[in-house]
């Protein structure tokens, strides 16, 4: 109930319990009273001696009274009101809103914008060297028998990141193997050239697509489940509770992952030329009636020593990528469920774009040297 008691003094009497109702009343009763014989000032007051419940939409109703009667010179008294509504009043009355607040939008330049992208990266790159310098000192303790490392943790990696990986690895190269086999056999055909599809299967196989895929399989499998798993320790705080116990966790960690990772992708990667070969085989068989004998023997012949051990070291190589990205952007996790899902994600692409890129530098090498 809204009354004017006297001529400047409106009074607001409030009474029931505010928790059991749903919305908040409106002030179309109050604006009215106040509007009529407006004073040059008054005041505002309010009666609470029936009121049984209150919670922060009776807060939010007194603030808003108040605001409105702000804006007719009424001067607001709080006496009527429980200690702690006053309470409230007086703390959201201490920081006064700045006035436009929420419509001011600061939008950086050009310029800002890639000098601070510039400066992200230059972070990131002197992050990543100086997690890449711990690693190479924590390996350099397991050569000398110094490092904190587990020879269990690393063998339930390598099964993990080996033999459970056989299935994808199997089903991608082969069908990699088809595509190869099958563009050779069209193009080759218009050349009375069928037979050297095998050629073009083995060679491609062995030096490039075996390791790259195998890689990249494995960037999408295991590299994620890196950065996923550190990142969870690292919200869990289990990194920080190693660190206290004076455990690094670079030799403990991070360390058996590479290494499994390192020891498993050359046996992978053999494994990944052998299903793609099969594969061909499949294509060439069915399309251009190449028997088994001709087919393995022009393989034999095509595929060279060194090209074997090209593609060998090379996924030796991306297994180390892999699982420095995946443990990098694992350890640099934040302490949320979000920056979980974003280390994972970055740790994806990192490695894709290491794999990648670092394969046009192997190729390059590869036509200098001649190999």
């Amino acid at each position: 109930m809204v009354e004017r008691t006297s001529p400047g003094v409106v009074r607001v009497s409030l009474s029931g319990n505010w928790r059991a109702q749903s919305r908040l009343p409106g002030l179309e009763v109050f604006t009215q009273t106040v509007s009529e014989n407006a004073v040059a000032e008054g005041l505002l007051e309010f009666n609470t001696n029936d009121l049984t419940g209150w919670d922060s939409r009776f807060v939010a109703f007194i603030h808003r009274c108040v605001a409105l009667g702000r804006t007719r010179n009424l001067t607001f008294r709080p006496d009527g009101l429980p200690e702690g509504v006053r309470r409230l009043l007086r703390l959201a009355n201490a920081v006064p809103e700045k006035k436009d607040a929420s419509h001011s939008v600061f939008k950086a330049g050009f310029l800002p914008n890639l000098g601070e992208q510039a400066l992200k990266v230059w972070q990131d790159a002197r992050e990543m060297l100086a997690f890449f310098g711990e690693n190479i000192l924590a390996f350099v303790n397991l050569l000398r028998g110094r490092a904190q490392f587990r020879w269990s943790d690393a063998f339930l990696v390598m099964e993990q990141c080996g033999p459970q990986a056989l299935g994808i690895v199997a089903m991608i190269n082969c069908l990699v193997g088809l595509i190869l086999a099958f563009v050779g056999a069209i193009e080759l055909q218009r050349f009375g050239a069928s037979i050297y599809v095998s050629d073009l299967v083995g060679i491609a196989t062995v030096r490039e697509m075996g390791c790259i895929m195998t890689g990249i399989i494995l960037c999408g499998r295991t590299g994620a489940a890196f950065a996923a798993q550190l990142g969870t320790m690292k919200v869990n705080e289990e990194i920080s509770a190693l660190e206290t116990f004076g455990i690094s966790t670079i030799e403990f960690l991070v360390l058996p992952r590479m290494v499994a990772l390192m020891l498993m992708m050359p046996f992978l990667c053999v494994f990944a030329d052998l299903i793609s070969i099969a594969g061909g085989f499949v294509v060439s068989a069915s399309m251009l009636d190449i028997s088994p004998t001709v087919y393995f023997g022009r393989i034999v012949h095509a595929i060279q020593l060194k090209s074997f051990l090209l593609g060998v070291g090379k996924g030796s190589f991306f297994g180390f990528l892999v699982a420095f990205a995946g443990c990098f952007r694992g350890m640099q996790s934040g302490y949320s469920a979000a920056a979980v899902g974003e280390a994972t994600t970055r740790a994806v692409v990192t490695g894709i774009t290491a794999i990648v890129a670092s394969d046009g530098i192997f190729a390059v090498l590869a036509n200098a040297l001649h190999i």
